[in-house]
């Protein structure tokens, strides 16, 4: 599940065969497996889902930032795709896949600000306003002056973020909304319990084998297919084994006691590093962004976000794993028909992740629906009843 959030027929084309060893996109649930045989953890490499990556430069007051994107396709409207807190574009790579089967679209996954492979020179700097307008600058860069018709899928704070940005009228060819499993009253009632949840997480992994199997195992991606290419966004090599700079992090908890007894604390350095560098031999990976220093930006992702999604004047979609996260403002909104929804039962909360199939099924009629883009590949879509 996101570490942001509360844990949380359309017509059908013969499914992808998976990749060996992963389970099926279409659904969530556990493989049965041969006797003997074991799940393949390997990690898959994004060329496998994606055409193509680019690292689409933005120039600012300090300079030159970076933000990495990954593309497919070449005609029809730009689904513009906004990952959640912690993850990355990567994990939007199966659900390319799948979208691009059944509808003439252009996908640009993109990596915001402080994750995935971005390089930005605050990337401390998470608070709303600012990941909106990165998101108008990538578009803006990319295109420039006439930007194609763009359609913005986020998911979770992805999906937060799309809606300022579509609020702020930064994307001036906008012709479509769609959030994914992100409802301020649910989102609001998660922050409290959300350190506790950051806590629970292992800090490091032995190996992306490692990182993959916890991430299906404890549930946070139920689908083994997505989890072996989205895992290698979420976590990186621990850095400073070696280097100085790594060494001072390491002991700066102990300085005041280096001042009382400067030789004990020679030895406590001494051996403090030495544990900390073998933890790091023995685990060298670890999460890309430390999720409980962004928590002073929570509030502002996800507060006044259900008034926000209903205001903007563009046909909207909301995607949920079930309908007990919708709040007060959102079931008025639905009942009085201001956006389309669909439940999509046995998902967790990385929906897209979980059923990548279903959720381009449901974008994919929903972009029919409008005459936004033509089905391909003998696609039919059927028009969900809400």
């Amino acid at each position: 599940m996101s570490a942001l959030e509360k844990s949380m027929h359309l017509g059908r084309l013969p499914p992808r065969p998976p990749l060996p060893g992963s389970g099926s996109s279409q659904s969530g649930a556990k493989m049965r497996m041969g006797p003997g045989r074991k799940r393949d953890f390997s990690p898959v490499p994004w060329s496998q889902y994606f055409e193509s990556m680019e690292d689409v430069e933005v120039e600012n007051e300090t300079g030159k930032d970076t933000f990495r994107v990954y593309k497919s396709g070449s005609e029809g409207p730009v689904l513009l795709l906004l990952h959640g807190g912690g993850h990355s574009a990567l994990s939007w790579a199966v659900f390319t896949a799948a979208i691009i089967s059944r509808v003439q679209c252009r996908i640009v996954a993109l990596d915001l600000r402080g994750h995935g492979e971005t390089k930005v020179k605050n990337s401390e700097d998470l608070s709303a306003e600012t990941m909106a307008k990165d998101v108008g600058n990538v578009v803006e860069a990319m295109y420039g002056d006439l930007p194609p018709p763009i359609m913005l899928i986020g998911h979770s704070m992805g999906g937060a973020i799309a809606v300022h940005t579509a609020s702020s009228n930064l994307v001036p060819s906008l012709l479509g909304l769609c959030m994914i499993d992100v409802v301020e009253g649910t989102a609001m009632d998660a922050l409290n319990s959300m350190q506790n949840f950051l806590r629970g997480r292992p800090k490091t992994f032995k190996s992306l084998e490692n990182a993959v199997e916890w991430s299906v195992k404890s549930g946070q991606i139920r689908n083994l297919e997505s989890a072996r290419v989205s895992m290698v966004g979420q976590v990186k090599q621990c850095e400073g084994i070696t280097s100085p700079e790594g060494s001072k992090s390491i002991v700066e908890g102990i300085i005041e006691e280096e001042e009382e007894d400067e030789e004990r604390s020679e030895s406590v350095n001494k051996r403090k590093k030495e544990d900390d560098m073998e933890t790091k031999k023995d685990h060298p990976y670890t999460w890309r962004i430390e999720l409980a220093k962004t928590e002073k930006y929570w509030d502002g992702w996800f507060r006044g976000l259900s008034n926000l999604f209903l205001s903007c004047p563009i046909p909207k979609l909301l995607l949920l794993a079930g309908v007990d996260r919708l709040d007060k403002d959102l079931t008025i909104g639905q009942m009085q028909g201001k956006f389309q929804m669909q439940v999509l039962p046995q998902c967790g909360h990385a929906v897209h992740e979980d059923a990548p199939d279903k959720v381009a099924e449901a974008v994919a009629t929903f972009l029919i629906r409008h005459r936004f883009a033509e089905p391909i590949g003998g696609f039919q879509c059927v028009f969900p009843g809400c």
